[in-house]
């Protein structure tokens, strides 16, 4: 029988595995085949609608009194959140994204110690100053190079690690009080009111006759996979362990992302992908990986 720490573990080994492969092949159809506003509206209506369709087993009533927090989560984790990611990863490069990400739980241990009053030790601090400099590293290099790289881009897919980690912070309370599928089925919801405004041009300018069978099926990946399968990892794995653990397991991304791009790269001969490697990255990649390495082992002791 296998236990229930090992099951969590396992559904943020599988999440993170699911998210790692996402840079790419999100990456591969915006912004040519569909705007990035578009595909966030087109992944909270999907996977919002299997939340709902799993809610319905689900009869619970919610505070008055918590609704406040369940619509900030709304809007950090399924709007802002979503709309800085996918907005980043359309201007920046996918390994870029996939780093710069890693530094959710460096975030996440930040938000706590403010908001959970967590106590940052100097090993902790130690930890955060490392893969805050591989994080700038990178994104000041994304200024710099002539690969797919770019500031704006990296800028926002940071904000976005922001968001998700405050989220993730914010969200553990009202996991443990509720079914989380009561919760994150509110979030979606939420989140979809938020986003539509954002994205209602997006999808009505698109061109749905340019899509192929691989665009059909890279947006059926993104809502099935990367959203509604992750998140119900991620609400499964909060309700055993603490949001800083959930958190560390990021650090995987960049290693599915490199092995992707690496494979691109040799099958395909693309430069793109070729200029995506380089020795400046590979060596944020090691800084922020350290770094989230010092501070979850902390954490674990």
């Amino acid at each position: 029988m296998i236990k229930t720490s090992t099951k969590a573990h396992l559904a943020l080994l599988g999440a993170n595995l699911i998210y790692g492969a996402n840079f790419l092949i999100a990456k591969g159809i915006m912004p040519n085949k569909i705007g990035p506003s578009a595909l966030v509206v087109f992944r909270l209506i999907g996977a919002g609608l299997l939340f709902w369709i799993i809610k319905k087993f689900v009869k619970e009533t919610i505070d008055k009194k918590d609704y406040p927090k369940i619509i900030l989560c709304a809007i950090l984790g399924a709007g802002v959140n979503m709309l800085l990611f996918f907005h980043g990863l359309s201007l920046t490069s996918p390994i870029d994204a996939s780093i710069i990400s890693t530094s959710i739980p460096v975030m996440v241990l930040i938000f706590s110690a403010f908001i959970l009053k967590e106590k940052i030790t100097n090993y902790k601090l130690l930890g955060i100053t490392i893969g805050g400099l591989g994080a700038f590293l990178l994104i000041w290099y994304g200024n710099k190079t002539e690969g797919t790289s770019s500031l704006l881009g990296n800028v926002f897919v940071f904000l976005n690690t922001c968001s998700y980690a405050l989220y993730l912070v914010l969200i553990k309370p009202l996991m443990v009080k509720y079914n989380p599928i009561t919760i994150i089925s509110w979030v979606f919801l939420l989140g979809f009111i938020f986003v539509l405004p954002f994205g209602i041009n997006d999808v009505l300018n698109t061109n749905y006759e340019a899509f192929t069978v691989q665009t059909y099926l890279s947006i059926g990946f993104v809502v099935i996979g990367t959203t509604f399968l992750t998140y119900l990892f991620n609400i499964y794995a909060l309700q055993h362990v603490a949001p800083s653990i959930a958190g560390s397991y990021v650090y995987l991304q960049p290693v599915v992302s490199f092995i992707l791009v690496a494979i691109l790269a040799l099958l395909f001969s693309d430069n793109r992908y070729k200029q995506d490697i380089n020795l400046i990255k590979i060596i944020s990649c090691l800084l922020v990986v350290c770094g989230v390495y010092l501070v979850s082992k902390k954490q674990n002791v």
